[in-house]
């Protein structure tokens, strides 16, 4: 038989073990339940406005159907756009915009989030940043460490600025510096996981060549690289 002063330690020990097994059994579920709570997020932009630029909204309401249809909910998709395509005197089919050929209506249900004088650089850097905002439905970005964003802009660009309404007035670029600028405070604020950039726009590629350090985690995708143009399909 053991001795009283064997049987207490060998009693505190199995407790220890049990304590550190308890603590970190704690910790993995801790972590479990910060996994199960990331989530999706959305922001998606047609920076251009009348019927002439009808591919730029189209696109964006395709993007927001893939978007919810893939179960991203849409408190966490962020629309911007200038709605004056759908409803246009040219539309010959009112209320209804299409992205392909004899597809479906991709305009029904897409969330109206800021559109007209609403859909502003100003506006979309603050909603990328997470800011209370006063006009539209007031969504904003609210991610957080362990989420995935995914933003989509679809417009007219040039070297280091991407155009919104009001065709390339001074105010209304979202020039390379300010994306830069807002992409490392989201990064040094914990905003996201993973961030994914895709950009439709002609010299879209100089809004992060050379500006977007490797290891903010985020990968961007452009549809044309600093000095050519993105050809629209006819």
């Amino acid at each position: 038989p053991l001795r009283p002063g064997k049987q207490n330690f060998r009693k505190r020990k199995m407790r220890a073990s049990l304590s550190i097994f308890a603590s970190s059994l704690i910790l993995l579920l801790c972590v479990c339940i910060q996994a199960a709570h990331a989530a999706n997020w959305a922001v998606i932009v047609a920076g251009s406005d009348g019927y002439s630029n009808y591919r730029h909204q189209s696109d964006v309401c395709r993007m927001y159907q893939i978007l919810h249809n893939h179960g991203i909910p849409d408190e966490n998709i962020v629309v911007m756009m200038y709605d004056d395509i759908a409803h246009n005197f040219e539309n010959f089919d009112k209320g209804k915009i299409f992205n392909v050929p004899n597809g479906p209506d991709v305009y029904a249900g897409v969330p109206k989030d800021y559109t007209k004088s609403q859909v502003t650089p100003k506006n979309f850097l603050k909603i990328l940043r997470g800011e209370e905002m006063t006009v539209g439905s007031g969504k904003t970005l609210k991610s957080g460490p362990n989420d995935r964003v995914f933003v989509y802009f679809a417009d007219h660009g040039a070297p280091g600025i991407l155009a919104f309404p009001s065709h390339f007035i001074f105010d209304q670029v979202l020039s390379s510096k300010d994306l830069i600028d807002t992409l490392k405070f989201m990064h040094d604020n914990n905003r996201y996981k993973e961030l994914v950039f895709y950009v439709e726009a002609c010299e879209s590629g100089s809004m992060f060549n050379q500006l977007l350090p490797t290891n903010w985690n985020i990968y961007a995708m452009t549809a044309a690289n600093p000095d050519e143009s993105s050809w629209a399909c006819d």
